[in-house]
């Protein structure tokens, strides 16, 4: 199956909290968008590894995807060397989306970072024809992405772009809030962790928020670019 769009998050909900409005837009504009989750969120604080599963498949059936999977690197610990590369190659190749989206390129969580820049470099690795992957016993031609970017996460990174998602913020946070064994419960008697506190699910609103004002709009998402990022014409811009 192509798709148009292939989202990777280091862990599940990831893509959601960074992109999930930009997903919800690009769907209802007839995209067809998987999200690949790199790890299962095994070392998370709060639930489980069979939670998160779960609350994955919740998250995509509200967005709309047509396709997610968990490629299950080690949580914490997986690394940006050749076999991860290859495992990110075989997706690439698979989908052979237009563009991908992937972890901030500099975050709180170091398995952001690290998913950024092995996701990035795998994308460019892909489309060199001297690479040869298999799946499901069949050859796989190379495909490299025309673009990669870069949602934003915990740190305010300056976007190079943002997103209006006016529209799609209710989406946005049901998405999210599927995420339920992480996010704000005051009924939880699981311990206190950063993004479990109701301030953090507000300040995924308040960016959201914020980036929207700065462009006159309701609510955006930002997005970092890894070239320049052009137009056919100055009224592409809004």
């Amino acid at each position: 199956m192509k798709l148009d769009i292939l989202v990777f998050g280091a862990h599940p909900d990831d893509a959601e909290l960074g992109a999930g409005g930009t997903i919800a837009k690009e769907i209802a504009n007839g995209k067809k968008i998987g999200i690949i989750d790199l790890t299962r969120g095994e070392l998370g604080t709060r639930g489980s590894a069979e939670i998160r599963d779960m609350e994955a498949n919740n998250a995509a059936e509200i967005l709309g995807v047509v396709v997610r999977d968990n490629l299950k690197f080690a949580d914490g610990f997986f690394i940006n060397d050749k076999e991860h590369q290859l495992k990110i190659i075989e997706q690439v190749r698979k989908y052979q989306p237009e563009i991908v989206l992937c972890n901030a390129i500099d975050d709180r969580h170091i398995d952001h970072g690290k998913g950024s820049k092995l996701v990035s470099d795998a994308c460019f690795l892909s489309g060199l024809i001297k690479i040869q992957t298999q799946i499901d016993g069949e050859e796989q031609n190379a495909w490299r992405p025309k673009v990669v970017y870069h949602y934003i996460q915990w740190k305010n990174l300056e976007p190079d772009f943002v997103v209006n998602i006016s529209d799609f913020i209710d989406k946005k946070t049901a998405s999210i809030l599927a995420y339920s064994s992480q996010f704000h419960d005051p009924n939880s008697d699981e311990p206190e962790t950063p993004i479990s506190s109701k301030n953090f699910i507000d300040s995924v609103n308040y960016r959201a928020r914020d980036l929207g004002r700065l462009v006159g709009v309701d609510y955006a998402e930002g997005f970092t670019a890894e070239r320049f990022v052009a137009v056919e014409k100055l009224d592409d811009l809004i």
